[in-house]
């Protein structure tokens, strides 16, 4: 089989088109072409006037050996991929054989999870959170009541916080392997929509998610796997042997129980403070990482589509427009869109009583009224927050606690209208954007809630941003903050194996841990770890993985 890639085709092409292109561009005839699949679809809207759709097609030929010969200077043209998943271990005998833990339900540790249970493992998951539908309804209550349940929320409970975002299935990582294919396979057998296996940009939406997430633990448990929910990881026990190597020997866990563990997938997100904290004061290697913070914009979703697809705003094939811009400020900062969700609303992500964290998510439909989007100034350790390892949860939790009290101390969060933070001038009303956070917006100055330099560098972006998309920069637009979540403010070092670096036995993964940045980087950082420690424990190499 063979793999066109670039293939482009007007946005209105029939489906007799895509095959005449086909034959056309690989110089066959009608004949010879035997079956053709779609492998990715895309769109190149760099000319709104002449939107085009781009496909990568895997065909089968009569002759695919001489047509690869003839196009062998092609790069567009080349055999397909084999992007099928094995597994590198299994299980030895007999069942009662140690069995892994993973700590944390979010996509790593689900997959995590998922592969362990596959190869016969039957991994214990330990999670602080409740079960998916019981964590809905506290998700629910800060949204809609102002009241927040601190262990299950948006960050806390089954399905991490990915559960409650667009569910954006796409990451710049490299994947030699295609092991994102398989976080896709397992997405769809667990309910999610067929079109992620072939769209460029392909995404599912909380409601789908949450479905998702029960089917994928019916699977671990039908695999031998056993969840603990409304647990927390209390303590580590390490032991230290006489040559100074540390090892981990078990848990000690929230219900006052001890848990023998020698092999623990710590996939805790990069909410769990209190877990950075335990690790770091049991000697665990943890060091200060760079992150961003920010605010959420808001736009009516109709601006960004006739910005991005001019004529071509409202196609069905098209859906709701995305984009990913960022600017390079004079004071050396860079300011970047962070997770954009399209048709979505910005929504109340805290995890800490009296802090107010925003994000965004999106339906699968993409349908609601606004656009938002992250818009985030990179900051680093020394720099920004010295003081130690742990110095940038402190550094959240400060700028978390005067946007709650910006926004009236009641989770509401503090807005400002987007020509009025230019301005540096407080907001008194709304304009002809509506925002879209639960339980509100409070509006006043965001400048309350943010270091000067981050209020600095967006002041200066958000002209730029309006000259790369036209309207971005409407004095309507609404901004709520604060945006500080972006990522881990730590990472757990881990080697060339995927253990820590000085404790044998603990095997950092996703984002909590500094290894990922998203719903599809962190399941495919889950299975590499996976695969880690199950070679440990056949007493194989973990250089496979």
């Amino acid at each position: 089989m063979l793999r066109i890639t670039e293939l482009k085709l007007p946005l209105d092409h029939t489906p007799e088109a895509l095959e005449a292109a086909i034959v056309e561009r690989l110089g066959i005839t009608p004949s010879d072409l035997v079956r053709y699949t779609i492998a990715r679809r895309g769109n190149d809207a760099r000319r709104k006037s002449a939107i085009k759709l781009v496909y990568a097609i895997d065909v089968t030929l009569a002759d695919e050996a001489a047509v690869l010969a003839r196009l062998a200077g092609d790069p567009h043209v080349r055999p397909t991929p084999d992007t099928a998943y094995r597994f590198v271990t299994s299980a030895p005998p007999p069942a009662d054989a140690p069995r892994p833990v993973v700590i944390g339900a979010g996509p790593c540790g689900l997959l995590a999870a998922l592969i362990l249970a596959q190869m016969g493992f039957r991994p214990i998951i330990i999670e602080r959170g409740k079960a998916v539908r019981e964590r809905t309804k506290d998700t629910w209550g800060l949204w809609r009541r102002s009241v927040l349940t601190p262990e299950s929320n948006v960050q806390f409970g089954e399905g991490g916080a990915g559960t409650f975002s667009d569910g954006k299935l796409y990451s710049r990582i490299k994947d030699p392997r295609h092991l994102g294919r398989k976080v896709l396979v397992e997405f769809v057998k667990a309910g999610a929509p067929d079109d992620i296996l072939t769209e460029a940009h392909p995404h599912i939406g909380t409601f789908r998610l949450v479905t998702m997430v029960m089917s994928i633990r019916e699977t671990i448990e039908a695999l031998g796997g056993e969840y603990r929910f409304q647990t927390r990881v209390e303590d580590f026990e390490i032991e230290t042997a006489a040559d100074g190597t540390r090892s981990l020997r078990g848990l000690h866990l929230s219900n006052g129980e001890f848990l023998p563990a020698s092999h623990v997938v710590l996939a805790v997100g990069h909410s769990a403070r209190d877990t950075f904290h335990v690790l770091h004061d049991c000697g665990v290697y943890v060091e200060a990482k760079p992150f961003a913070i920010g605010v959420r914009i808001e736009h009516p979703q109709s601006w960004i589509d006739k910005a991005r697809y001019g004529p071509g705003a409202g196609n069905p094939i098209l859906g709701a427009a995305a984009y990913s811009i960022s600017h390079q400020c004079s004071n050396g900062r860079t300011v970047y869109s962070f997770c954009m969700c399209p048709g979505g609303r910005v929504v109340a992500a805290t995890s800490e009583e009296g802090r107010v964290v925003t994000n965004g998510m999106s339906q699968y439909s993409r349908a609601e009224f606004n656009a938002n989007s992250g818009i985030v100034v990179d900051i680093s350790p020394d720099r920004d927050y010295p003081g130690g390892p742990l110095a940038g949860i402190a550094y959240q939790r400060h700028w978390e606690s005067l946007a709650y009290v910006a926004g009236g101390s009641n989770y509401k969060a503090p807005g400002q209208k987007l020509g009025d933070f230019l301005a540096g001038r407080p907001s008194t009303t709304f304009g002809e954007v509506t925002p879209s956070y639960q339980p509100g917006v409070h509006l006043t100055d965001l400048s309350q809630c943010l270091p000067d330099f981050v209020i600095e560098s967006i002041r200066e972006a958000l002209p730029a941003f309006g000259r790369q998309v036209p309207g971005y920069d409407h004095p309507d637009v609404v901004l709520t903050g604060v945006e500080t979540r972006t990522s881990s403010p730590i990472r757990i070092r881990r080697g060339a194996d995927f253990q820590s670096v000085n404790t044998r036995g603990l095997y950092p993964a996703g984002e909590g841990a500094g290894y990922a940045g998203g719903i599809l980087s962190a399941a495919v950082d889950g299975i590499r770890v996976a695969e880690a420690l199950a070679l440990d424990m056949t007493g194989q190499s973990a250089a496979a993985a």
